[in-house]
């Protein structure tokens, strides 16, 4: 049976196109790491649980505009909304608020 986390990472490869080496530098850890989570010989401290939960959200969020590979790339990129920061680096900065209005106002633009 799959450790809840390793479902999560699941999650974002197939929702999020996220592999292995994106989580590893979202978390700070080595791919190495991240595989002993997905394969549930380690589990990631109370402090990355949290960077992967907010991840999760976002890209659950994020799936809702996007396709995996889109939302990949959403990630990674540069944003004018964001002051020229990457949504990966606020993630790991516990700024998720900030990128969760960015795509709050997605929201609202599709809406209105």
């Amino acid at each position: 049976m799959a450790s809840p986390v390793a479902k999560i990472l699941d999650d974002l490869r197939a929702r999020g196109g996220l592999k292995g080496t994106d989580v590893a530098n979202i978390t700070a850890v080595s791919p190495a790491t991240v595989s002993r989570w997905t394969t549930g010989r380690a589990f990631p401290h109370p402090k990355t649980q949290l960077i992967i939960s907010d991840l999760r959200y976002v890209v659950d969020r994020l799936a809702e505009f996007y396709s995996p590979d889109e939302t990949r790339i959403w990630l990674y990129s540069r944003h004018p909304l964001l002051n020229g920061e990457r949504a990966i680096d606020l993630i790991h900065a516990d700024r998720t608020d900030e990128v969760l209005a960015v795509i709050e106002s997605l929201d609202q633009s599709t809406y209105t």
